[in-house]
């Protein structure tokens, strides 16, 4: 059996997603031209199936970027019959991309914009969520997964992205401060027995991490 090359595998993965909305295909676009990292075509579409399959109505994301992700999520949750996908974004200029790109898309009103910091936000943020989208600053997995847990309903799903973290967690001696919060962070969700963890090797790694 020849070797599987991880780059072909991705390549592959991909050209199975349906193609895509014209705006979307724009921030796609965007994001290879300007090295802005997005969860992808086939990241994307991954999380969207999940949103449908657990018929996701609120989708609470902790760092959106420019809004890719967001897009997908905010498909699923119109399709449910949903009522809102919190977008969280420190940056100014990605959130008025946000507001341009998901707005012609006819996501608007399904849109909370956060111009915040993701955790305390999710903190401030009333009710219980049905899928949240973890995508912070790496070394803030372990100590936001507390109230994550607690504010996800039963039931409900985490999505963590950079679980390969550009191969870095396999390097057994890189211990620079982000793959260690990454390698702690697995540690914690995958023997809490709350959870029922799973790890897609989709781009740099996705776990999902359904709530019991």
């Amino acid at each position: 059996m020849p070797e599987i090359l991880y780059d072909l595998v991705q390549e592959y993965v991909t050209a199975l997603v349906p193609v895509r909305e014209a705006e979307m295909q724009e921030m796609e676009r965007y994001a290879e031209k300007n090295k802005f990292p997005i969860i992808g075509a086939a990241g994307g579409y991954y999380c969207y199936q999940l949103a449908r399959m657990i018929n996701a109505k609120t989708v609470f994301e902790m760092g959106s970027g420019y809004g890719y992700s967001t897009a997908w999520f905010a498909k699923a949750v119109q399709e449910n019959g949903g009522s809102v996908v919190h977008h969280t974004v420190w940056d100014e200029t990605l959130s008025k991309m946000a507001v341009k790109h998901l707005s012609k898309m006819g996501f608007g009103d399904l849109i909370q914009y956060h111009l915040a910091e993701a955790v305390e936000t999710l903190r401030q943020t009333s009710g219980t969520i049905d899928l949240i989208f973890n995508d912070i600053d790496k070394e803030a997995y372990p100590t936001s997964l507390p109230l994550i847990k607690e504010k996800l309903r039963p039931g409900g799903l985490l999505v963590i992205d950079n679980m390969i973290w550009h191969g870095q967690i396999l390097d057994s001696h890189d211990h620079e401060k982000s793959t260690e919060a990454i390698r702690e962070f697995t540690r914690i969700i995958t023997t809490d027995p709350d959870w029922i963890v799973s790890f897609a090797p989709l781009r740099d790694g996705m776990i999902v991490a359904y709530k019991k």
